[in-house]
């Protein structure tokens, strides 16, 4: 959102690849705070393309979210579904920069990417996130909220098979012969909200003391990555099933915040 420093920054390091990764991120805060999501999201979007249509980087992939799928009720989501009917400020934001980024890809020759991220987990994630909440909860005998008494389902997503499809887009971008592309990334199992919790009850060695309330506002029931497209194009084959990276999360956990085991 500096435009001052950021074109600065492009006049400098004459970038040949830009992973946007940047983002006011999270349903809930959207509701609460939706000016810094304006102004994060699409404005820093915004700007960022600017930058990226005078200096003509190589590449420009941007960082999307299961989110943009709001009230498409037919799984695994996939990227010929339309995106119309967002639940959440957090996704109407995405889908706008979606928006921008393809009428930039279109109008000055950008080659583009767009990856619709599912549920990312793991290591230095956000403490608002449910399994670093859940974790810290658990460990120190407080009440784990479970929203819509359990009924909810994700397709998480291990960091480092996301990190690991990045680099496959960002260095094979040549097999693309449009402008513009869009393909999800995750990791094409959903899991219950129960059986998550289950699974890090087991971890840790210690049961939740679980708040069973309703179904928070602008959230999705259910998300599941169709990622076909993504594994047809680039060979993307996630590796880690939500059990080893709540391990590596933990582990991490203790470790960060100097646990004993």
């Amino acid at each position: 959102s500096d435009t001052e420093n950021l074109d600065k920054l492009f006049i400098s390091e004459k970038f040949d690849y830009i992973v946007h990764l940047a983002a006011q991120a999270g349903v809930r805060y959207s509701i609460e705070n939706p000016k810094i999501y304006i102004e994060s999201n699409i404005l820093g979007t915004f700007n960022l393309l600017e930058n990226i249509r005078k200096y003509k980087p190589e590449h420009f992939i941007l960082a999307s979210s299961s989110s943009v799928y709001g009230k498409n009720k037919t799984l695994p989501f996939s990227e010929n579904q339309p995106v119309n009917q967002p639940v959440s400020l957090y996704a109407a934001t995405k889908i706008s920069d979606e928006a921008l980024t393809h009428s930039y890809s279109e109008l000055y020759d950008i080659k583009t990417t767009v990856l619709r991220f599912f549920t990312v987990y793991g290591p230095w994630g956000r403490p608002d996130m449910a399994y670093f909440s859940f974790t810290d909860a658990i460990l120190n005998d407080k009440p784990i909220k479970v929203f819509n008494h359990g009924n909810l389902a994700r397709d998480f997503t291990y960091i480092e098979d996301i990190i690991e499809g990045i680099k496959l887009v960002m260095y094979n971008y040549q097999k693309m012969t449009e402008n513009y592309n869009l393909f999800n990334i995750g990791n094409g199992n959903k899991v219950t909200l129960i059986n998550f919790i289950h699974i890090l009850e087991e971890i840790i060695g210690k049961k939740a003391i679980k708040q069973y309330i309703e179904m928070q506002e602008g959230d999705i029931s259910e998300t599941l990555s169709d990622i076909s497209k993504l594994n047809n194009y680039f060979g993307y084959n996630p590796q880690t099933n939500l059990k080893q990276g709540l391990e590596k999360f933990f582990q991490w956990y203790k470790d960060y915040f100097s646990l004993c085991s």
